[in-house]
């Protein structure tokens, strides 16, 4: 039937012709709709077969590759959404353009194969120093253990692995008694490490190690040198520099120490310890402590063969501010240091030997403001975690401005950032936990992983058939 418009005389309204064509297209839908229902009825009886073949297909297809793109509508979340209930299940605007944490996607069945190395690679060093699971750089510890106790990554059986995790422990031995760094027996024993595994394991030879995973957890990652000067000669060791190397060292700018693969993770800090410092802290929440560090700060920068300590800056701060009223710095360790972060407005984080420190997380975790005064640092999960919201940077040459920086952002937005420093999705992911849980460091690094997917051999082989 075609479709018939009667022309309105000229006293009815537009709106009148509107509902004729409406209604007679009604009518025609209802002559036609009985035909379409026996044409769809013959089709499905047909084909339903083939259809719901296409439809559980392209399901399990969309399901392994779906965290690959998150959905643009969970790009980021509400830093206050995660504990408030409010009358709406949708966060306000203001709160999510505040967001200090990106939402990442899921791990999409990802799996890791943990090697069962012998212990002189991995175990005997944790036994034969207390400090080794504790200490800043035991990261390699904490994502080990994590990794073992958890089945849902974890994969025993090495041919469905996407990434081959090598457990050994160089910086259990980093510190000497008296605190110089020594790590002379980092590089024979990783070689040893992939010696064995080479020979054991088919795993590493067919990719040369691309899909394999190592821990550098202290200063200049895998150039294995405190000093910046024989870590940039020295260099990542060749059969290192195809993997895949966790590492606190991070930097901005072009760096021999981070020519190969890599992921800045952020040093350990022992859960428990932050939580006895929140147990600690004043009842009432007060900060009585406007700018706060305690550390390695000398008269005079330590010089050892010609090299600089913190490159001067921390020895600018105490010439500077040393004495003043609103500069709590003190010179010598005190265990119980981090009750007086908790208690402190803005923590001052200058670089040392090296741009990081754990200062960053001990800081961010405690809600003290981080004062990152390292230039060119990246900072550990930049992808996830909005430093920006979070804290403050600081150039080296601005130091002898350091005061008017910090009473300009008390008048400013210092609310906003003490504020996003309270989201518990926050102290998760810069904290180890064993077991791993959802949101964690070791979380973090499967999640920055996972963008990493396509350096799997299995991978590659399902894409390939």
């Amino acid at each position: 039937m075609s479709l018939d418009i009667k022309r309105p005389s000229i006293n009815k309204t537009k709106k009148k012709t509107g509902f004729i064509v409406k209604m007679q297209l009604n009518n025609n839908n209802n002559r036609s709709g009985h035909n379409k229902r026996n044409l769809f009825f013959v089709f499905f009886t047909n084909y339903y077969k083939w259809v719901l073949w296409l439809f559980l297909s392209l399901y399990f297809f969309t399901s392994y590759f779906a965290g690959d793109q998150p959905s643009p509508s969970t790009t980021t979340t509400s830093l206050l959404s995660t504990h408030q209930t409010t009358s709406s299940s949708l966060p306000s605007r203001a709160l999510i353009e505040s967001s200090a944490i990106v939402k990442p996607g899921l791990l999409s069945g990802m799996k890791i194969y943990v090697y069962d190395l012998p212990a002189r690679f991995n175990a005997d060093w944790v036994t034969a120093s207390d400090r080794c699971a504790s200490h800043l750089f035991a990261a390699e510890v904490a994502i080990h253990r994590a990794l073992l106790s958890d089945s849902s990554v974890r994969t025993l059986e090495p041919e469905e692995a996407d990434f081959f995790f090598v457990p050994v422990y160089v910086s259990c031995n980093f510190s000497t008694a008296n605190g110089f760094p020594s790590l002379s027996h980092a590089r024979s024993l990783i070689s040893s490490a992939v010696d064995f595994l080479s020979g054991q394991y088919p795993f590493w030879n067919r990719t040369r190690g691309s899909d394999h995973v190592f821990v550098a957890s202290h200063d200049f990652g895998a150039c294995f040198h405190a000093m910046e000067d024989m870590a940039i000669e020295e260099g990542i060791p060749e059969f290192m520099k195809n993997s895949i190397i966790l590492q606190t060292f991070g930097v901005e700018y072009k760096h021999p120490c981070q020519e190969a693969e890599h992921v800045v993770i952020p040093p350990y800090i022992p859960p428990e310890s932050v939580q006895r410092a929140i147990d600690r802290a004043p009842a009432n929440g007060r900060r009585d402590i406007w700018a706060f560090f305690r550390g390695k700060m000398e008269v005079n920068p330590k010089n050892i063969s010609g090299r600089f300590y913190s490159k001067g800056v921390r020895t600018a701060i105490l010439k500077k501010y040393g004495g003043r009223r609103r500069f709590h710095l003190n010179r010598h360790r005190f265990a119980g240091y981090r009750s007086e972060i908790v208690r402190s407005v803005f923590c001052l984080c200058p670089l040392g030997w090296a741009p990081w420190s754990p200062r960053l997380v001990e800081s961010a975790v405690l809600g003290c403001v981080p004062v990152v005064i390292a230039d060119g640092i990246r900072l550990p999960f930049a992808e996830t975690v909005r430093w920006s919201e979070i804290s403050l940077t600081v150039a080296e040459k601005d130091v002898k401005n350091l005061r008017k920086i910090l009473e300009r952002v008390a008048a400013t937005n210092l609310s906003v950032i003490q504020r996003n420093l309270r989201e518990p999705a926050l102290k998760r992911a810069l904290l180890y936990n064993v077991p791993m849980r959802e949101g964690d460091a070791t979380w973090h690094v499967l999640e920055a992983l996972r963008r990493k997917l396509h350096r799997s051999y299995r991978m590659s082989r399902v894409l390939g058939q």
